[in-house]
């Protein structure tokens, strides 16, 4: 089986603008009057690889360790899309049936109308995920969001999908658990050759 990495690094990743830039602090350090190394992190839960909880953007929607864990494991279709914004037009051409999780592999630049969120969010899936920082735009976030949060469909942003090609997979990207939160970062997997039954 071959595993594919599709995570960005916290570090490293462009933060989404007015995001805090994330920060370690070399607690303890070997050598340095210490047995071991030891490092703290100050970061938003919304950089790099990440996974929104329905309290992102929904007041009393509940947090990312409130999510069933069987909704980032399990049988994902990854498909192109090569304009943006993503239309209603385009889903309803494009996006395949009968799957519970897509990924949209868009260049790091593809984002949803609202009107092709709601018929996304229609189509039954269990998560949505992209390569783009954001489902949504700058200027445009809540009503892409709230389509997917407000069903309880799992949002997976900031995923590098440049080494994959379009097709079947078995996603793994359970979020950290961060109790009370609406977000956390998710280390994204790929397993390849696996046949969706």
């Amino acid at each position: 089986m071959k595993l594919i990495d599709i995570s960005r690094d916290t570090l490293r990743t462009p933060v989404y603008p007015g995001d805090p830039e994330p920060s370690v602090e070399r607690v303890r350090t070997i050598g340095n009057n210490s047995d071991c190394n030891l490092s703290a992190l100050y970061s938003c839960v919304h950089t790099g690889t990440h996974v929104d909880a329905p309290l992102h953007f929904i007041e009393g929607g509940f947090a990312v360790d409130e999510y069933p864990l069987d909704l980032f494991f399990g049988p994902c279709t990854v498909i192109e899309v090569k304009s943006s914004p993503i239309t209603g037009e385009l889903v309803n051409r494009r996006f395949p049936r009968n799957r519970e999780r897509l990924l949209i592999k868009g260049g790091g630049s593809v984002y949803f109308m609202d009107s092709a969120a709601e018929e996304a969010a229609a189509l039954g899936l269990k998560l949505i995920g992209t390569d783009s920082d954001s489902i949504g735009c700058s200027g445009n976030q809540i009503k892409p969001h709230k389509a997917f949060l407000s069903r309880g469909i799992a949002v997976l942003e900031g995923l590098d999908l440049s080494d994959v090609e379009p097709g079947d997979y078995f996603l793994m990207a359970a979020p950290v658990r961060l109790g009370g939160l609406e977000g956390a970062p998710a280390r994204a997997v790929l397993a390849a050759e696996f046949n969706i039954t």
